[in-house]
Order: structure tokens, then sequence, then C-alpha cells
């Protein structure tokens, strides 16, 4: 009741008329709120020490709901993204408006999680999603694409239709599709070419491939089924984002990822995993900022992240994950790793890369809402292409221009470099 007391007195501090058409309409205030002291260190670098919260897990919301009557509800919400740090409040997170039902499930229009982040795999698996532990991008076992396509912190679908069915003897299903990604949504980020292919600033994350007309999307479908006090879940899904004309210039094609996983829980116990196969990387050999947990990759001074997960542009590869966690009164204990693959050839003929790391740490829920968390976290990389799309190590103006096709910036510290991170953080949910 107080969350709905605050909203309604927000939205009346607003404007007026929104208090009016909100009459019958349950209105819900909610967010995170989110800090981590991180201590990151490179190969024969000096360790970079931080309070903030560069995964992007700080947010705040509304989430609006009208029923319709008969099963049926209107919903919408309306998420943006704050770095508790740096005094950040601009990123914008989910914006949607749509319909559901009892029967037949719920409906969406606008920007959109993918069902590779939030529905098959992806953050559902990853005890430390939105940390500096988590497993996407600099984690290098799940993609972190900045095309909102994979398990990226912070990414989203812009223009998008989703669609998630209500379940039916355990089986669920989702769908997301962007439709007539028209020369007005290409996937250049800021208008120009080079933007195209960065990781992207604060809040440009979102736009796929699929430039003339071609429609881009993903589905997904998971099993669930509790037997002897077990539960167990299954899941695939294959995602599918067009190459755009400018992309086509340059010898690339159209991505294709295939991912299957399983997690099965048992009293305190509980095993998770995935494995995603990449064909024709392109949203795949990217990462968003936060997955790269690099503040702003348009800085012009010093870079400091890692997209460990990133494919060769253009070329193959596959990515595992697996989990183990064990629950402990408030306390669940983690132990999780797996391996990023990235096969030689692609656009530049690249030679091939590997990362492989391991994490282990906890979570204490203090209360409901509210929770400490901590760990380490080791990647050892294999990378004989030196600086490439997965390494976001550099200084000087050359900086920003990181993984373009055929761009080679100067002044770069220790590409590839292997990466050791230790993280305690304080989380709260309103």
């Amino acid at each position: 009741m107080k969350k709905k007391l605050i909203a309604l007195a927000v939205a009346g501090a607003l404007a007026a008329p929104v208090v009016a058409s909100a009459q019958g309409t349950n209105v819900t205030l909610f967010g995170r709120a989110q800090a981590e002291y991180s201590l990151v260190d490179f190969a024969s670098q000096p360790s970079q020490g931080a309070l903030q919260d560069n995964s992007r897990s700080s947010r705040w919301g509304l989430q609006v709901t009208e029923d319709l009557g008969n099963g049926l509800k209107a919903n919408a919400r309306l998420e943006f993204g704050l770095n508790t740090g740096s005094g950040s409040a601009t990123t914008p997170r989910e914006q949607w408006v749509g319909l559901s039902h009892s029967h037949w499930g719920d409906i969406r229009f606008g920007r959109l999680q993918s069902p590779f982040k939030d529905f098959a795999g992806g953050m559902t698996i990853d005890p430390f999603a939105y940390t500096t532990l988590q497993a996407n991008g600099a984690g290098g076992t799940m993609s972190g694409a900045a095309n909102g396509m994979g398990s990226g912190a912070n990414t989203f679908v812009n223009s998008a239709i989703r669609y998630d069915s209500a379940s039916i003897e355990g089986f669920t299903f989702s769908g997301i599709l962007m439709p007539g990604d028209a020369n007005s949504l290409n996937p250049l980020q800021s208008g120009s070419i080079i933007s195209g292919f960065l990781p992207g600033g604060l809040g440009s994350n979102g736009n796929t491939g699929g430039r003339n007309g071609e429609f881009d999307g993903q589905a997904a479908a998971k099993y669930h089924a509790d037997f002897m006090g077990m539960g167990l879940d299954i899941f695939g899904g294959y995602s599918r984002d067009n190459a755009s004309g400018i992309q086509k210039s340059l010898g690339l094609r159209t991505e294709e990822i295939w991912r299957v996983g399983a997690s099965w829980a048992w009293e305190n116990f509980k095993l998770s995993g995935q494995y995603e196969d990449v064909n024709n990387a392109l949203g795949a050999a990217t990462c968003s900022t936060a997955a790269s947990l690099t503040a702003n990759p348009l800085d012009s001074g010093l870079v400091s992240g890692q997209c460990n997960s990133a494919m060769n542009w253009g070329g193959d590869g596959n990515l595992w994950f697996a989990s183990a966690q064990y629950r402990l009164g408030n306390t669940t204990l983690v132990a999780q790793g797996g391996m990023t693959k990235a096969h030689a050839g692609g656009v530049n003929a690249a030679a091939a890369r590997k990362a492989d790391s391991f994490t282990v740490g906890a979570i204490h829920n203090l209360s409901k809402r509210t929770s400490i968390f901590g760990g380490y976290q080791h990647v050892y990389l294999d990378n004989p292409n030196g600086p490439a799309a997965n390494n976001l190590i550099a200084t000087g103006a050359g900086a920003p221009l990181l993984g373009t096709v055929g761009y080679t910036a100067p002044n770069y510290v220790n590409g590839g470099a292997n990466r050791s991170t230790f993280t305690i953080g304080l989380r709260h949910n309103f």
C-alpha cells in the first residue's frame, strides 16, 4: 500500500492529468540500489580499485497494471538505470506497454529484454548477474552482446515485440521479434560507420542488425518439472541477427546462435549450465558497457575493462557455463565457471582466442530485500591476436575505436592480460 501511495504522489507531482488517467490503475514504484568495492588486477598492471556499480544493477521505475476484466490486463513498464558510484541516472532500461491474460500469456511492445537474458538460461542461472563477478562479458562464460540479443548486463532490444506463453503441462515459450529493421533503426548507434561496431555508449545499446527491412528475432522454450522433491528445468533457444547493408559490404553475414541448458535443484543444492554455439558473429563480437564492466568506453582517457566472451568479427565459436550453489541458512555459497572459444577466421582472418574463467563467492540475505555479496573471479586469456574486440584496455585518443573492423589503435596496454577480481557489495531492492 505504501508503494502505491508513493507512486501516486510522484505522478501527482509530475502532472495532474496523470493522476486523473490513473484511476483504476495499479501503479507500483520499484527499484534497486547497489554499490560494490571492487579490486581488479590485470597481469603486470597496477590494481584498480573503485566503489561504484559498473554492472548497472541499480535502477528505478514504474510498473503499471489495469484489470480489464475476464482475465485480461493492460500492463506497462518505465525503467531507468543509474550508477551509484558516478552519479549517472540517465540510462534507459525496459520501456514497454502490453496485454496479458491468464490463459494465453502476455505480449509486450517497446524496448524489451531478450528471452536469452531473462527466460532461457542467461541471467536466470547466474546468481552473480549484475555484479563484477557476472558470467557474461568480462566473466567470459556467457555472451554479453551489446545488441541486446545475448545475456549482456543492461542490454535491451529496441522497437521489438515479445510474446511469453502461459505454462501448459510444464512447457512455456518466449519469442521476440524486431520487425522491419528499417534504415531509421539501423545498428549504427550514434550515426557514424564506426559506432556500429563499438560496444556502445551509455544508453545506446539495443539495436540489432538487419538494416534493409529484414527481421531479427529470437525464440526459446523451456520445460519445468517437480518430482521426488527435485526441480528440473530444461531450456533451449535460437537467435538470429541479420547483417545490415554496411556489414554485408565488409563480408559479414547473418549471425545465428543456438543455446541449450538445464537447471537441477534438490533441497539446498542447485546445479545449472548452458552451452551456446555462435555462427557468423555480429552482436556476439561485442559487449555492453555493463557486461565489460566499463563505465563508458567513449571516454577519451584511460579505458579499462574486458569483453572476454567476444567472438572474432564474422567468425564462429562457442561458450559454456556451469554453476553450483548450496544454501546454508540465509547464505548461498557459489562456485561457477566456464569457457569461451572464438574460432580462427572471420572478416579479418583473426587467430583463435580462448578465455577460461572460475568464480567463487557467497550471497548473504540480511532480509527479503537486502543482501551482501562478495567473491573472487579469475579469467585466463589465450589471445594471440593482441588488441582485439574482446580487449577494452587502452589509453590515448584511439581507445574508443577498439573493436572496429580493420582498425588498429595505438597505445594499447597489455591487450589480453589475465584478470583477477575481488569484490564485496551491498544491494537493496524496493
